[in-house]
């Protein structure tokens, strides 16, 4: 009896150990990835090297590599993050619109004001030259593009609008021409992201609007 007892408490001793360790882990994650958008938000274009962004967490360079594979990744999980926080910024800010047009009109605006932006399309690019970063930004797009219907549903729903296209193909075409427009500013393309019509990408609208 009293070496089940043992047994039981040693088994028991392990998973709170395992369960500890694996919050550490969750939370040193989390500390890299907010140390790293912030600091790329306060550095615009600039390059981060390992050693600043372990030092603003507050860890050991070798901890980035050991939870994410490489910086590259560790800058697309920043980068996202900072884009999912923009975009909720962005929700409050079309909640505040008194009809569709101008809902389309501020959600364009702010969207390609947003600071997140230069990050994502390094992200981007990096995911093209890198193949195996691609999977990491699958998961936020789809996570952003999730995010994003289930807000415009709520603006629709609520206020008795209309979309001329299925919401989740309105989200993913909005965000796809938001992020290709400086996706080509950045590869050098003739113009700024102002001079895109983004609002155009949106078809919500209500029974005010013709058609």
């Amino acid at each position: 009896m009293e070496k089940k007892r043992t047994g039981a408490r040693s088994t028991s001793t392990s998973t709170s150990t395992s369960t500890r360790s694996r919050d550490r882990g969750r939370a040193t994650r989390r500390r890299l990835i907010e140390a790293t958008a912030r600091l790329c938000k306060e550095r615009p274009g600039a390059e981060v090297s390992v050693a600043e962004i372990a030092n603003a967490a507050g860890v050991f360079p070798n901890q980035v590599t050991y939870h994410f594979g490489s910086k590259d990744s560790l800058l697309v999980h920043a980068a996202f993050l900072g884009l999912l926080h923009d975009a909720r910024r962005i929700e409050r800010i079309g909640r505040q619109a008194p009809d569709a047009a101008t809902f389309r009109r501020n959600i364009a605006r702010a969207v390609l004001a947003m600071p997140s932006l230069p990050s994502v399309a390094r992200a981007l690019a990096a995911a093209i030259s890198k193949p195996e970063l691609a999977p990491v930004v699958d998961r936020h797009l789809q996570l952003l593009f999730r995010q994003s219907e289930r807000f415009a549903g709520r603006i629709v729903d609520g206020r008795g609008w209309k979309a001329r296209r299925p919401l989740d193909v309105e989200t993913r075409t909005f965000w796809s021409t938001a992020l290709g427009a400086v996706l080509l500013v950045r590869a050098g393309a003739h113009g700024t992201v102002a001079d895109l019509d983004l609002a155009g990408a949106l078809t919500i609208h209500d029974e005010a609007e013709p058609g």
